[in-house]
């Protein structure tokens, strides 16, 4: 192996160190291989950026807008209308989340049917009387199952698809290609989720955890004529409390959020805190305050106004934030959001705000200026589990976003036309016929995803240029002895370990080539292998970080991290079990 093979091979296992035990973002981690494999010359800047041309990529793109006009037509929420009714015991109720859940991940991006359902499940549940720790988990894996079902149920399938046309010159595969596998492995997983989760699951029944807004908020008032009236909030002293810090000001029927340091007091301004709620002697002790007068028994922030949301949102492995104070983080001027509260494995942090230092899964209450929501959109520092500022849906655009959803799987499905060209031609229904907007299309593209897919095909392709790919594909063989069973499993437990430890796209896109040429060495038939590569990104349940549904039912759900591990390591473990099962009954290995 020459100099190239061997730094492909290092630059390959940097990458993965660096997503494995740092921060990094995968984008920026991806994108500075590509940039290293172009400039060392490794790759020509053809090779570098093919992965940006590739029909895979842009179909999946095409597809955010898809389940973009679907959601924002309210076409998810006529199905969940319809389908949860009421279940007289949970297994029921798991069976009413399953149906609709599995038959739109078939078809959708899993995030935006997640997110629509969290606060849907969260009502139902209290109006059924039963836990949502129960529900949620079963949410998120029946949506991962259900992406198994077509090939653009999931982004990973139709990236290994398109990257398989780029490796072999094949035409790809069609629609329903994972079907075989995928359907009987989501009939057996939810078999399997039936019969253990109700008992494995715990019941966590409890106020929710940022139930009682008095609980960790203090208010007190501006004594008018008193000597903080015309100080600003750093001349004042209320700037750098050491237990607590100011999330807004009521004036006159109106409030100002995020507040500066230069914003002036004036007489009767009601201060609303957030922290440690015994430090309330503190802020008395402090001349030019008093009692705030109990005009009502809600809290200021139970009033709405326009001026601010309170927002739900948990914090993505990928949030800038991760490992700082909450006070050193600068919410108010990175976010325009100021912390109210947090909840971590389920359970409210009391005392001192300012010194919790955020982890990846945390849940977050913010206090948040209205441009926040739209923001996130684009940065996805965060997860949003109640977008409080959403644009009203187009109910009577519902059966319209599912006819062109049902047109475009027709169209692929039957071959009438390809799938980059069915979801091209569903995006652009979906703007034209008013089903979503220009603006909520547009934030529908999570362009860091979008980079992440398009900057690993370089990776994938110095493995197979340099001779790196065959070279592993060698030792594979090697090692299995020429056992065509074993070289399956070992490709299926691959994928499946390199899934939880970085992003199921890149896991997938770095086996195919090595994969692939194992297949071309071996003399069989790549297509379960290419079967194997697609279940096994997919079957990603045993941590709330391995799949973005999980983080985002993490918070709601209550859950702490081994609530994961004890029902999904068993689901992983069943789940590769069936799959290969049936991969070698299918093709008779």
């Amino acid at each position: 192996m020459d100099w190239q093979g061997w730094f492909s091979l290092i630059l390959t296992f940097s990458a993965l160190a660096i997503l494995l035990f740092t921060a990094a973002s995968p984008h920026i981690v991806m994108m500075g291989a590509l940039v290293l494999l172009s400039v060392s010359g490794v790759l020509t800047a053809n090779e570098a950026l093919l992965g940006f041309a590739n029909p895979g990529l842009i179909t999946i793109a095409a597809m955010f807008v898809v389940a973009a006009g679907l959601n924002a037509s309210g076409g998810i929420e006529l199905l969940i209308n319809k389908a949860l009714g009421q279940p007289k015991h949970l297994r029921a109720a798991m069976l009413k989340i399953f149906a609709p859940v599995v038959l739109m991940s078939g078809f959708l991006n899993n995030t935006p049917v997640v997110a629509t359902m969290i606060p849907a499940i969260h009502a139902w549940s209290r109006r059924i009387d039963i836990a949502p720790s129960k529900l949620m988990i079963p949410l998120s894996y029946g949506a991962i199952l259900g992406g198994t079902l077509t090939l653009i149920g999931s982004s990973t399938n139709l990236i290994v698809n398109g990257e398989y046309q780029v490796l072999t010159g094949e035409p790809g595969f069609s629609l329903f290609f994972v079907t075989s596998i995928g359907l009987p492995v989501t009939l057996a997983g939810i078999v399997f989720m039936l019969l253990w989760f109700p008992k494995a699951l715990p019941d966590r029944r409890k106020n929710a955890m940022f139930g009682n807004l008095r609980e960790f908020t203090l208010e007190v008032s501006v004594t008018p004529s008193g000597p903080l009236v015309g100080k600003t909030i750093a001349q004042a002293g209320l700037r750098q409390l050491p237990r607590i810090y100011l999330v807004e000001i009521e004036r006159d029927g109106a409030i100002v959020t995020a507040v500066p340091s230069e914003e002036m007091l004036k007489g009767g301004d009601r201060l609303v805190f957030t922290g440690d709620t015994e430090a309330i002697s503190d802020l008395l002790n402090i001349n030019g305050l008093s009692p705030s007068p109990e005009t009502s028994h809600a809290s200021a922030l139970e009033v709405e106004h326009a001026e601010r949301r309170l927002v739900e949102a948990v914090v993505s492995p990928h949030c800038a934030a991760i490992g700082k104070r909450i006070r050193d983080a600068r919410f108010r001027d990175r976010y325009g959001a100021v912390v109210l509260a947090v909840a971590r494995n389920g359970e409210r942090i009391k005392g001192n705000l300012g010194t919790i230092k955020l982890k990846a899964g945390d849940t977050l209450l913010l206090e948040a200026r209205p441009a926040f929501v739209s923001r996130q959109r684009y940065t996805k520092d965060f997860l949003l589990i109640n977008d409080l500022q959403k644009e009203p849906l187009r109910h009577q655009k519902a059966y319209l976003a599912w006819l062109i959803l049902a047109s475009l799987v027709i169209l692929a499905g039957t071959g009438i036309t390809s799938m980059l060209n069915a979801a091209l031609l569903g995006a652009g229904l979906m703007v034209a016929f008013g089903c979503c907007s220009i603006s909520a299309a547009e934030r529908s593209l999570d362009l860091k995803v979008l980079i992440t897919i398009g900057a690993s095909f370089a990776l994938g392709m110095a493995l197979k240029k340099t001779g790196v790919a065959a070279l592993l594909a060698d030792s594979v063989l090697a090692l299995s002895g020429g056992e065509t069973w074993l070289i399956l499993v070992m490709v299926y437990l691959c994928v499946s370990i390199l899934t939880e430890a970085i992003t199921n796209n890149g896991a997938a896109i770095l086996m195919l080539p090595i994969a692939l040429t194992i297949t071309e060495q071996a003399g069989v038939a790549p297509e379960p292998f290419v079967l194997a590569i697609m279940m096994a990104a997919s079957a990603s349940f045993a941590t709330p970080l391995g799949y973005q549904t999980n983080l985002m039912v993490y918070g709601p759900g209550g859950y702490r991290f081994h609530d994961f591990i004890k029902v999904g390591l068993p689901m992983n473990v069943f789940i590769g079990i069936i799959t290969i099962a049936l991969l070698m009954v299918f093709w008779d290995i």
